[in-house]
């Protein structure tokens, strides 16, 4: 059994700002899509679409973010591990790329899916 301190919101926020904080500061393609949310976000208020299209939008970039940050866990866990190549520490790194991919499918599935149902019907 793990030795874990006893959960404290604060300080266990602080551990989520502070990877949040590091993954901004060295992740290019998370720092990219996080430059495009405000644009994103102007997009959605813009969209003639009902309140939960508007939320499901807003979800799907999002989890573009959260899989990113997943990947990022991932390689970084991976690069800890080993520093020479090896296949199950690419096959792991890979895996964290298909999420990101995944995540990006699905959010355009769904934004080009609201968008051109709303099209033809108005």
């Amino acid at each position: 059994m793990r030795r874990q301190p006893k959960y404290n919101f604060f300080k266990n926020s602080s551990y989520a700002l502070k990877g949040l904080v590091d993954i901004i500061k060295t992740e290019t393609s998370f720092k990219i899509e996080l430059a495009l949310l405000p644009f994103i976000v102007i997009a959605i208020f813009l969209l003639d679409v009902s309140n939960i299209e508007k939320i499901l939008l807003f979800i799907s970039y999002f989890f573009i973010l959260i899989a990113e940050a997943i990947n990022s866990a991932i390689e970084r866990v991976v690069d800890l591990v080993t520093i020479e190549h090896h296949e199950m520490a690419g096959r792991a790194k890979d895996v964290g790329s298909t999420i990101v991919f995944l995540a990006i499918v699905q959010a355009i599935f769904i934004w080009l899916y609201i968008i051109f149902t709303t099209i033809t019907i108005t």
